[in-house]
């Protein structure tokens, strides 16, 4: 019998695992967005002297982890376990990166998902007594991912106004059995989630009814209600997905609007940047989580925080063989403090 186990999808921690240090690396487009104060590091150019974008990513990804376990004060041979993921291929752009890291690896696959994915299993792997200290890093990068997903950079195509930019950031985080907080206190799970939505340029309407679905059975589960959250944050619903997301979940009795936001829309300034519908990618919320929301939980102005990635978990070969797009969403529930430990 589960005693961590609480509802239908989620697991409440008997010994919360603290997030000890997050770092983060941004391109230039990003770096000039509202939040640009909150990343650790901007580049000046996104190919970061590399000969592809793939191999720049892959280089963000080391660079990143690096540095997030410097700031931990720890050293490589003490992380137990590397959790990453990303959009390309085979994951290359973590894989590749482990390669030279010398952690023992898990690969992960969530799409946008990703970085709230990479945090429950290794908030889970740390409660269970597997691990000390977990590294949970995921990146995305707009011109590998584009030509992935969407079409050469090269052709130059014509973007419609439900498309979103994929951010081309990173961000990593130590999970760690030992620490001052903030801490992950519960991980709600979520289904895959499928309403036939096929159109790879509108992927926030994919993800929103996913997103709903674990939103409402998180509150379900745990006893929660939106006003028991200073932030609920989603990953990368862009406009067109937020505005769904709120709208089902009002339809099922819950209101969250008045605390909820998303990644996609803070990442950029929609006035002054042409991003369409908001950002995406991994590095959405992974990078908007490890530099913004945790700082500010960090200096008390956020207790208690719902982090929501998202994920279209499409392939190419999926989308031009006609196949739907499934959406997935993991919430991880982070708090300042617990049992009065601040």
């Amino acid at each position: 019998m589960s005693l961590k186990r609480i509802g239908k999808q989620t697991v409440r921690f008997e010994k919360p695992p603290s997030i000890i240090a997050t770092s983060t690396i941004v391109g230039p487009k990003e770096g000039e967005g509202p939040l640009s104060k909150y990343f650790d590091t901007i580049l000046d150019d996104d190919i970061i002297g590399q000969d592809s974008y793939e191999k720049a990513e892959c280089k963000m990804v080391r660079d990143v982890s690096n540095d997030v376990i410097s700031k931990a004060g720890l050293k490589k041979e003490l992380i137990d376990y590397m959790l990453a993921g990303d959009l390309l291929d085979q994951i290359i752009t973590s894989s590749f990166a482990a390669r030279e890291m010398e952690i023992p690896f898990f690969g992960l696959y969530g799409a946008c998902s990703t970085m709230t994915e990479s945090l429950s299993l290794g908030a889970m792997l740390v409660d269970g007594g597997y691990g000390d200290n977990i590294l949970c890093v995921t990146a995305s990068h707009f011109s590998s991912a584009e030509r992935q997903f969407r079409f050469p950079l090269e052709l130059g195509t014509q973007r419609p106004p439900t498309a979103q930019w994929t951010v081309t950031g990173t961000g990593a985080a130590i999970v760690s059995s030992d620490g001052q907080g903030p801490y992950i206190t519960h991980v709600t799970t979520g289904k895959v989630v499928d309403f036939g939505i096929k159109d790879g340029n509108n992927m926030g309407a994919a993800m929103a009814p996913a997103a709903a679905q674990t939103i409402y059975q998180h509150f379900l589960d745990t006893g929660f209600e939106p006003k028991d959250y200073d932030l609920i944050i989603t990953g990368d619903l862009g406009n067109v997905g937020k505005e769904l997301t709120d709208s089902l979940l009002k339809k099922k009795g819950i209101d969250i609007l008045s605390r909820f936001k998303d990644c996609g829309i803070e990442i950029y300034d929609q006035n002054q940047q042409d991003i369409h519908a908001g950002g995406s990618g991994c590095g959405c919320s992974a990078s908007v989580f490890c530099g913004y929301v945790y700082k500010l939980i960090k200096k008390g102005e956020l207790n208690r925080v719902l982090l929501i990635s998202t994920g279209a978990l499409m392939s190419p070969t999926s989308s031009q063989q006609g196949e739907s797009i499934p959406g997935i969403a993991h919430a991880v529930t982070i708090e300042r403090m617990v049992h009065g430990i601040v």
